[in-house]
């Protein structure tokens, strides 16, 4: 049995034969984390993916650069992983175990090209190749075909391809409202997009507004006062602030996303499950005293994982502010308070928009920050499902085992073994999903692409026969069964069973706890036992097991 020092790599399943009337040729458009996952899932069903990206190397947001690059996603140079290693890695593809808990871009982006490298999919990477069109064939009501127009080193070219796989992501295209900010075109200072951002040093005694507090205003703000005169953070709605540091100092997201946790969450009323999270999130210091409680409570807006704001309130070196009323030639005037403050440089933090440019609004419209996307992938009114957008989504979990689920569904649609409701149920969804209608149980989410992470993965999962049976497994192997309902919701969990089963699933979910607590035991400690600890865990023991028995009997 291998221990926790290593986890052996196996190919996840054999490929079988390819019905005659099913697509063969897939382009893919983006070689970022769910392009490379899109890649990787058509070469395992036997289908022949062409992937176009058009920079020159894979990565996506992953890939830091020093200048912004058009059409990709942009980072600043100090970006850590927001979701820890164990949770946001490939099902079948864990981290170095030598890595952080939480993965520096530099690192993430070599994790990636191990990954293609691993599986063998560079072969299938077109670099360089801007896709320029994709458009219907005249016959695409009896074929579904697309002919795909790319741009290679000035030279244009036209195929055709049995399917399509949109992995493009969402952050390419700031949102910049200036409209929204009276008397910013007389402001004699810097201003310019959280994108355009790439190092602290800008900031160096200067007066610095960072607008905005979502994860990169925040880290923005944080950064800029080390260096900064001084730093102001204006939000409107406020936001929970989460330490990627979570309970015994474990990481937050291996803490908080389990199957028993989410279980109990939406088992309770919506406005049980919000006092008990406003609870929980004040029990490390109080969001009122900061000035950062959430305007609206009822409605989960992301939370804002940043280990040092706090800090930096408390010492001064960070000003909460509420919106602007009035940018002038030198300075800013807040809501609700007269004082005019001096300001050098405004960083909107404003977030994105996303668009399409290659595909005609017949096939994928846009409103209002969403897309009438079927599972959040297909669209709802194609004649032929032979399209699909991957990572266009937002869970309460990571994106990479999001989108590499969303793949393994969407690849087997398109090979045509597992088949999509007709055209008229799919659009009575997501006109239901649009609606945003509350169920009154569980978290309630403000933004139309946000979804409850395990119920959304568990639901793609049963479509291809890979969600974990904890009612069997209880049977065969309680041991695992336990930790698949108590412990972190971990990807391996997805390649239990079913399509694309991996022989090493169990033993990384058996050993995750491992390779978290060793990169951070750098120094051996000689713990003293305490005289309680045995009596305590025969508790827990008994506990757990009534537990058990009210949840599974």
């Amino acid at each position: 049995m291998l221990g926790s020092a290593s986890i052996e790599l196996e190919c996840a399943s054999s490929v079988p034969p390819l019905p005659e009337d099913m697509a063969r040729r897939v382009a893919i458009v983006g070689a970022g984390v769910s392009g490379l996952a899109s890649v990787k899932c058509c070469l395992e069903e036997g289908l022949e993916p062409t992937c176009f990206e058009r920079s020159h190397d894979l990565g996506g947001l992953w890939r830091f650069t020093e200048h912004v690059e058009e059409g990709r996603a942009s980072l600043y140079k100090s970006v850590v992983s927001n979701s820890s290693k164990e949770m946001s890695c490939y099902s079948d593809f864990p981290f170095p175990e030598d890595y952080p808990n939480y993965v520096p871009n530099s690192q993430f982006l070599e994790y990636l090209k191990m990954y293609a490298n691993r599986f063998n999919l560079l072969k299938c990477i077109q670099f360089k190749t801007k896709v320029c069109s994709i458009t219907k064939c005249p016959d695409f009501p009896v074929s579904g075909q697309w002919e795909v127009v790319t741009l290679c080193e000035g030279k244009h070219e036209s195929a055709i391809f049995d399917a399509v796989m949109v992995c493009t992501g969402f952050l390419t295209n700031p949102y910049l409202p200036l409209d929204s900010f009276p008397g910013i075109n007389a402001f004699k200072g810097q201003y310019f997009h959280s994108r355009q951002y790439k190092h602290p040093d800008i900031f160096k005694d200067k007066r610095v507004l960072v607008v905005g507090m979502g994860n990169s205003g925040t880290d923005i703000a944080v950064e800029a006062s080390h260096l900064a005169k001084k730093v102001f953070l204006s939000t409107t709605g406020g936001a929970w602030v989460v330490s990627r540091v979570f309970d015994s100092g474990y990481p937050w997201d291996m803490v908080v996303t389990t199957r028993f946790q989410n279980l109990l969450r939406n088992s309770l009323p919506t406005p049980v499950v919000t006092w008990l999270m406003a609870r929980k999130m004040d029990s490390r210091f109080s969001h009122a005293n900061y000035g950062l409680i959430p305007k609206d409570r009822t409605q989960l807006k992301e939370f804002v994982l940043n280990d040092e704001l706090p800090g930096r309130i408390i010492t001064g070196k960070v000003l909460i502010r509420p919106s602007i009323k009035e940018v002038k030639e030198n300075s800013v005037i807040f809501n609700n308070t007269p004082k005019e403050e001096p300001i050098d440089i405004i960083v909107f933090a404003t977030g994105y928009t996303f668009a399409f440019p290659f595909l005609d609004e017949s096939v994928v419209k846009v409103e209002d920050g969403q897309a009438s996307l079927y599972k959040y992938i297909f669209p709802a009114h194609l004649q032929k499902p032979t399209l699909a957008v991957i990572g266009l989504i937002k869970p309460l979990g990571s994106m990479i085992p999001t989108g590499e689920t969303q793949a393994r569904w969407a690849v087997r649609v398109l090979k045509g073994v597992n088949k999509l409701p007709p055209p008229s149920v799919m659009i009575e969804e997501v006109n239901a999903r649009k609606e945003n209608k509350p169920s009154w149980f569980g978290l309630c989410y403000c933004k139309a692409l946000q979804t409850d992470y395990i119920p959304y993965i568990d639901e793609l999962l049963t479509y291809i026969n890979a969600k974990p049976n904890l009612f069997s497994l209880l049977l065969t192997d309680p041991r695992l069964a336990l930790t698949v309902f108590f412990g972190p919701c971990s990807p391996y969990q997805f390649r239990l069973t079913g399509p694309g089963k991996w022989e090493g699933a169990r033993n990384a979910i058996m050993t995750q706890w491992d390779r978290t607590l060793k990169v951070t035991k750098s120094r051996i400690v000689q713990e003293s036992p305490s005289p309680f600890e045995s009596l305590l865990k025969l508790f827990s023991f008994l506990a757990l097991l009534i537990a058990v028995f009210l949840i599974f009997l």
